[in-house]
């Protein structure tokens, strides 16, 4: 059993016996390659967004984890967002290079090293929460707790939240293709650090129980898959499978 089908089982179920086998009958196994192919564009409703409604990787994810009432470059040009610019500067400037994974324990702030702390990025979650302040996605509010005040980010613009969870749904169902090489690279890259945020489950409970089982089941095919051996495939993206093998080893 290869480290990403270990992580798929902490995925939550709430499946049953008839939805189970509405599904087998409805999706019968070798039919689900004649499926439509995704294409690798914005859908058509993202399009007309303003260029302060669109959100980074990192962002959809925060949005993904929140309720509703409540990286590695390779190039090293700036990219706009303080954020990947602050983590793009300490790759750009360290020797000898670090590994994808050494990256990612550094800026996450997983490492022990004494000589290294200065990479870690300080206070991300409540950057990104202030970013998508700026955005109008969310607001900012103070709640009292007896002896101190809390500074919290309640969502502010549903639409936009919902708007992100059709797109993470609809990759797996109405427009899945089944092969990771024909899905929009962004789009696979948040389901699986969604995934490795737990929060992907969040995109997915609004939906029927047939359809949640027949999600879960494709999002397990993706999480199945070995990382290194993508990688070596043609047309795919080995920079994206090995950012996969360390958030999901």
């Amino acid at each position: 059993m290869t480290s990403l089908t270990k992580r798929s089982s902490g995925l939550v179920q709430r499946r049953t016996e008839a939805s189970r086998n509405a599904v087998d009958k409805e999706h019968p196994t070798g039919q689900e390659d004649q499926e439509p192919r995704w294409e690798d564009e914005q859908d058509a409703e993202d399009t007309g967004d303003s260029k302060e409604t669109r959100l980074t990787l990192m962002e959809e994810v925060l949005l993904l984890g929140l309720k509703d009432r409540e990286v590695i470059c390779k190039s090293d040009a700036p990219t706009g967002d303080v954020l990947l610019d602050e983590a793009l500067k300490h790759i750009k400037d360290t020797q000898p290079p670090e590994t994808v994974q050494g990256w990612i324990e550094l800026l996450s702030g997983e490492t022990w090293n004494p000589l290294k702390l200065h990479y870690q990025l300080r206070n991300v979650r409540e950057r990104l929460a202030k970013n998508l302040v700026e955005k109008g996605v969310l607001t900012t509010e103070k709640q009292n707790f007896l002896l101190f005040d809390m500074t919290t980010h309640p969502l502010t613009n549903n639409i936009i939240k919902q708007r992100l969870i059709k797109k993470v749904q609809e990759a797996v169902l109405d427009k899945w293709v089944n092969d990771p090489r024909r899905m929009d690279k962004r789009l696979l890259a948040l389901i699986f650090l969604a995934h490795s945020s737990d929060v992907l489950e969040n995109a997915f409970a609004p939906l029927l129980d047939e359809q949640y089982d027949l999600a879960m089941k494709r999002v397990r095919q993706l999480l199945e898959l070995e990382p290194e051996g993508e990688s070596m495939k043609a047309n795919t993206n080995e920079l994206l499978w090995a950012v996969v093998a360390a958030f999901t080893k």
